[in-house]
């Protein structure tokens, strides 16, 4: 386990690097530690399975490279970083939704791609991440307390963002559920008609119809 002394150095060094990284001046040492890491690890996952392992596995393999990810947040000039992104998706992957949103945010601000394996453009990815953990976590009944906080956080940084309008359905679906489990019916109501709107297909129907009914015998 990496000391506390050895965590603050790590980050320290990391936003050293990631402030005086330009298109002209390559990332540092610290950010070829973490790629080579990052590979080596991407192996072991690779020998793996069960994608309940997998997701086991990154979530014991993260810590090694908090101190990174807070450095760059902390330091960094909106280079395009590989690494970053690529564990941005691994805390969404975990669960970590704050982190993930934390890393999408810069990535965003800063227009940073996701690597080629993922296909996708970094809102999108990250956007369909948290929609996709949202609805699983109602289904299951596992919603955490900051998980309708973070939802609203997704749903504001991607708002502008260019991507197909089936995954920002998929945001508000998730947020209507929350909102309606907190009994903010018309809030919810809302949500889900802005879901509707984006995809008459995302399945929220019946739901809204509820609601109405719902808000109408109770005079609100």
């Amino acid at each position: 386990m990496t000391s506390p002394a050895r965590k603050h150095f790590l980050r320290v060094r990391a936003a050293q690097e990631a402030a005086q990284t330009t298109p002209e001046r390559p990332q540092g040492e610290s950010h070829e530690l973490h790629r080579i890491a990052l590979v080596e690890d991407s192996r072991r996952l690779h020998d793996l399975q069960s994608i309940e392992r997998k997701i086991d596995a990154k979530r014991e393999m993260l810590p090694k490279y908090e101190s990174y990810v807070q450095g760059v947040l902390e330091a960094g000039t909106g280079q395009q970083d590989d690494v970053l992104v690529t564990l941005m998706v691994w805390y969404l992957d975990t669960g970590d939704i704050k982190t993930g949103l934390d890393i999408a945010e810069y990535a965003v601000a800063n227009g940073l791609e996701t690597p080629d394996k993922y296909a996708r453009t970094t809102a999108t990815l990250a956007a369909e991440e948290v929609a996709g953990l949202s609805l699983q976590a109602i289904a299951n009944e596992t919603v955490t307390d900051d998980l309708p906080e973070q939802l609203q956080r997704a749903i504001d940084l991607f708002a502008d963002a260019d991507m197909q309008d089936q995954v920002k359905a998929k945001l508000f679906k998730a947020y209507g559920y929350i909102l309606r489990e907190q009994g903010s019916d018309e809030q919810a109501l809302a949500a889900l008609n802005r879901a509707l709107e984006l995809n008459e297909r995302v399945g929220v129907k019946k739901d809204i119809e509820r609601l109405e009914r719902e808000l109408k015998e109770s005079g609100e």
